[in-house]
């Protein structure tokens, strides 16, 4: 009978344990040991869940407390010198101190999973400096439960890592580092390690390859190892396919979902794999819905012509899907019967590996058929409305230099206006308010009173501050996608579906499963009550048409562009509704832009396409006087700044503060022709930087840009740190801008 494998399973626990542990950990709640127990209790729940379905291969050390990469840092001794004296060198690389500056963040590959960027340079040395992956094991072998240690790739890892020094080859690292790997492998019991070398999804150089290829080499001739796996996800493995067959390694793992079904193809022209064992993908560890099972049974017939054992595996980590289907008692029948979270993808993979049996195969039939014939997913109006879209449509009435003389004569700012990104810092008063509200304790009309006394407390803040353009402070937000989607047809919503973006900030994607529509206005009314507060502008905030795709779980009945066409119209109807209210500003934040690029640049020119067209759409209805900003954060922006600048908003808004500006030198080299906010302020750490460090940054800014053409603002939004860091920070913000207008403001327009 086939094997059954995992990459991965979510750790954030059922209850979100891991969360709770942690920050209660960073206040000074609870000793380090109380968060490894936490940790160990978490692991031991998941273990026991895989081996209770009957998953054969069972993942250790894919468990991290903050990010896998980051502890594969720790686990190579490349540790930054400044950190080595840190009460706790791991979560100050992590979130920074008062005195340090966090490490730079950014995103998995086209994932909304964020890592800690690794810093590698040629005073970088390496040594075995952790004992994790052995604790895991040794940890799951007490239990009973003989598990397969996961590792991120050398190759991949010097491949994610930044260099520190302009010009530096973080290959030329590779040697050293593969001489811990070695003895990493060396000390590792089990019958399997697997590799994860995801880097190789992407386009890669020919020295690129030639460094893995001298990796496996290298590796597969440590004595007494396990077996190797080596594997990919997210995309087919391209050129990287031949260096994986021909290397001295027992097991190769390929995606066979979504973008990785190409590797199929692949796999044809290669002749299979030359008597390795395959890990075959068959199982989407990125999406909701119920495998095909029969299809995949009939892909796994064909698979095991090219491999000398197929293994039946998830298609990457299971820490991108929620944990639990069952837990979502609220959740309609029907749409539950379509979909599959990590405990339910468990029951797949040993249901595949088994063969099937026909009571299974005839429900799964019923499930399929039950979604494709629902007349729940069509909505011929909505359709009608996309078939009807024009180039006009995406066009504002007049170029940017003369939509910004208008803006600039209505809003009346000063040089280097200060603002902030949209939510505030939501306090226990605010998700008790809410919670009440959802457990029907108190009535609406007492919520939005509670919600109005927030606004406004917000408000009269920012008005002490100094800041120029305000926010409402979005205290009746859960979350910057799941809000507006609940207040749309075509989505749904889980109660318990959290999925871990970054550090303990979790996240409940909403699905899109039908047609989407916005039946009526959706943030007016909150920000024009906070807008008759004041005298200054406050500006309308929305999440932009991309991002609500991206940080949804998608339906997969029908091309992604033409989703987003339908959410980049409803969107549009609440930025025209905006304005005919009287909002001078609206940001439409749109940080998943880069994230959603194509992991093979064969892909891009499409991508980009109807992704700067659904941003036009959003925005393009709106006249001159009405300025449009928009918010991008955690992502290298540098390779697709040309697009940015086609999405033609007045002000972009841009996070830059943990790279110390780096997007600068882009810049320099391409030029930004409207307005830009690079952030001066890391909302992801609570440290409050001062004035001066953040006037540093503008003067940076200032040298690269038009001065005239600088805002200053934070990198992200307020909503997840405490107002004890929050007010210092603005402060020194808006004395920073004060001290830039004095030194670099040019005359007035």
């Amino acid at each position: 009978m086939p094997l059954s494998s995992v990459h991965g399973f979510p750790r954030i626990g059922r209850r979100r344990e891991l969360k709770v542990a942690t920050e209660r950990y960073w206040a000074g709640q609870a000793s380090r040991a109380e968060l490894e127990d936490a940790a160990r209790a978490i692991r031991r729940e998941s273990w026991e869940r895989m081996r209770s379905a009957g998953i054969d291969l069972i993942p250790s050390n894919d468990f991290s407390l903050y990010d896998q990469v980051l502890d594969t840092t720790v686990l190579v001794g490349a540790v930054p010198e400044r950190y080595r004296g840190a009460d706790d060198p791991y979560f100050a690389m992590a979130r920074g101190t008062q005195d340090l500056r966090a490490m730079e963040m950014t995103k998995w590959f086209d994932t909304n999973y964020h890592y800690i960027v690794p810093e590698l340079g040629p005073e970088t040395r390496f040594a075995l400096s952790s004992s994790k992956p052995f604790d895991e094991h040794e940890e799951a072998d007490a239990l009973g439960i003989e598990t397969k240690s996961s590792l991120i790739g050398p190759v991949t890892w010097l491949l994610l890592g930044k260099a520190v020094e302009d010009g530096f080859d973080r290959l030329a690292l590779l040697d050293p580092l593969l001489d811990v790997f070695a003895e990493l492998l060396g000390r590792l019991g089990g019958e399997w390690v697997e590799l994860h070398e995801p880097a190789f999804v992407e386009d890669r150089s020919e020295a690129e390859l030639a460094a893995l290829r001298r990796s496996l080499e290298r590796l597969s001739a440590v004595k007494g190892r396990p077996k190797l796996c080596v594997t990919s996800y997210f995309d087919h493995a391209g050129p990287a396919l031949q260096v994986l067959r021909d290397a001295p390694v027992e097991g190769v793992g390929l995606d066979l979902t979504r973008r990785g079904a190409r590797n199929l193809q692949l796999l044809r022209e290669a002749g299979g794999l030359g008597g390795k064992v395959l890990f075959a993908g068959v199982v989407d560890g990125r999406n909701v819905w119920v495998n095909d099972l029969e299809a995949s049974l009939s892909l796994l017939d064909e698979l095991r012509t090219r491999a000398s054992q197929v293994v039946v595996s998830t298609s990457c980590s299971l820490q991108h899907v929620p944990i639990d289907l069952h837990a979502e008692t609220a959740l309609d029948p029907e749409l539950r019967g379509w979909m599959a979270f990590a405990v339910q993808k468990l029951d797949e993979l040993a249901l595949l590996a088994r063969g099937g049996d026909p009571e299974a195969l005839a429900r799964n039939r019923r499930a399929l058929e039950s979604r494709r014939e629902s007349p729940r997913t069509r909505d011929p109006a909505v359709r009608a409305r996309v078939a009807g879209l024009s180039a006009e449509d995406t066009r504002r009435a007049s170029p940017f230099e003369v939509r910004r003389a208008i803006q600039h004569e209505r809003l009346g700012l000063p040089r280097f206006p200060t603002s902030t990104i949209g939510s505030f810092p939501q306090t226990a008063e605010v998700r008790e308010a809410r919670a009440a509200l959802r457990r029907a304790e108190i009535a609406d009309d007492e919520y939005e009173r509670r919600m109005r006394s927030e606004i406004e407390r917000v408000i009269r803040l920012q008005e002490d501050i100094g800041l120029d353009v305000l926010v409402h402070g979005e205290p009746e937000r859960n979350d910057m996608v799941q809000y507006f989607g609940e207040r749309m047809k075509g989505y749904a919503f889980t109660e318990n579906g959290w999925v871990q973006s970054f550090g303990s900030r979790y996240v409940r994607p909403p699905i899109v499963f039908g047609d989407v529509s916005r039946p009526e206005p959706i943030t007016v009314d909150w920000t024009t009550y906070a807008q008759s507060l004041t005298d200054r502008p406050v500006k309308g905030m929305l999440t932009a048409p991309v991002t609500m795709l991206k940080w949804s779980f998608v339906r997969d009945d029908q091309p992604e562009a033409d989703t987003c066409r339908q959410i980049a119209l409803a969107l549009r109807d609440e930025v025209l509704d905006l304005e005919r209210a009287g909002v001078a500003i609206v940001q439409i934040d749109d940080p998943a832009i880069r994230e959603g690029l194509p992991l093979r640049r064969e892909r891009w020119g499409e991508y980009l396409d109807w992704a700067i067209e659904c941003f036009r759409i959003c925005a393009g209805g709106v006249r001159d006087e009405t300025q449009v900003q928009t918010h991008m954060c955690y992502s290298e922006f540098g390779d697709i700044l040309d697009q940015i600048q086609a999405m033609d908003a007045d002000v972009l808004l841009i996070e830059a503060a943990r790279s110390r500006m780096e997007l600068l030198q882009d810049w320099g080299r391409t030029g930004y022709a409207n307005e830009v906010g690079p952030g001066v302020y890391d909302i992801h750490s609570p440290r409050v930087p001062p004035a001066e460090e953040m006037a540093e940054l503008l003067r940076a800014a200032g040298g690269v840009l038009d001065p005239g053409q600088l805002w200053v603002n934070p990198d992200c939004g307020l909503k997840t740190r405490r107002y004890e860091e929050v007010e210092p920070a603005l402060r020194n913000m808006v004395d920073a801008a004060r001290q830039l207008r004095e030194e670099l403001s040019p005359a007035p327009l």
